[in-house]
């Protein structure tokens, strides 16, 4: 039997979320911020409470704006040795959607450096934050279950369909500034109090899914839209979870789902720095995984 090491980029807030998922052995390649003069390693050495603080209080943040930087070529390739110093014929890496970025292409031409030594399946998962992180949380409890790579892929792909982030951004400033909203969209926007509610479109990229008019309805049109979403499946069968930047919007969200009958059942997970460099500190909404039942096929 193969032995598989799952990694993932620390997009995937696997260290920002509960202490039972850092006993799997997944291993972590980290993106870079920059901000206010310094350098900072995403998940080691970066608070992400802080850091929203730190954005909420930022004087002129037009012309302060944090950015970020792949993984470094030597970490990513630090990686595959280490996995091959422990035995491993393979490898899952889980990315960032290649949409936000260019680590996705950086890996898989590192990647094929070690052809001939490891057999690795670099994944663009078309998403980022915890629903980045939960896909390789499920690969590293199927790995050790005994599921062969092949099956595991299935699983994900499965996963992948299945799985949606969205929320919205109280103020588009940071929008703005990054470039994600140009021109009249940006000055009308401002000018009346428009919250885009967000989503990741099947390519992965992060786009505006409705426009609505103040930040509490852009919220509750993201309730209804959540409850379409899951329909009439069992709580047993999804994962559901907040997710944020800093704690202002989501306090209103959490005092207006209760209306619309959304109840998470998996603790909150704040969003990655890396991400949350772009949007801002004051986001919230969801984040929904499907858990395949036995009578869903893998494929459809």
């Amino acid at each position: 039997m193969s032995k598989i090491k799952i990694m993932c980029t620390s997009t995937g807030c696997i260290e920002y979320a509960p202490e039972r998922y850092r006993n799997l052995g997944i291993e972590i390649i980290r993106i870079h911020v920059f901000f206010e003069g310094k350098e900072y390693r995403e998940g080691l050495d970066l608070d992400p409470v802080d850091f929203y603080k730190r954005l909420e209080t930022l004087e002129d943040p037009k012309n302060h704006l944090p950015y970020t930087g792949m993984p470094e070529t030597e970490e990513i390739r630090g990686a595959f040795e280490k996995a091959i110093s422990e035995g491993c014929d393979e490898a899952i890496v889980f990315v960032l959607s290649s949409e936000l970025g260019g680590t996705y292409n950086k890996i898989s031409l590192i990647a094929k450096e070690f052809e001939d030594r490891l057999k690795i399946n670099v994944i663009d998962t078309k998403i980022t934050c915890f629903g980045e992180g939960l896909l390789a949380i499920k690969a590293a409890e199927f790995a050790a279950g005994g599921m062969s790579s092949e099956e595991i892929l299935k699983e994900i792909a499965w996963m992948m369909k299945h799985q949606l982030f969205i929320g919205v951004d109280g103020k588009l400033d940071y929008l703005i500034y990054n470039g994600r909203l140009k021109g009249g969209k940006a000055f009308f926007g401002q000018l009346l109090n428009i919250c885009p509610v967000l989503h990741f479109s099947p390519d992965g990229a992060i786009a505006p899914l409705e426009s609505i008019k103040t930040p509490k309805k852009a919220l509750a049109r993201t309730c209804e839209i959540l409850k379409e979403r899951i329909g009439d499946r069992s709580p047993e069968d999804y994962l559901l979870w907040h997710i944020y930047t800093g704690p202002s919007l989501l306090e209103t969200l959490k005092n207006i789902e209760g209306n619309f009958g959304v109840a998470t059942n998996h603790e909150d997970v704040i969003m990655s720095p890396v991400s949350g460099a772009h949007n801002g500190p004051w986001l919230a909404g969801y984040g929904l995984a499907f858990i395949r039942r036995e009578d869903e096929p893998l494929e459809d």
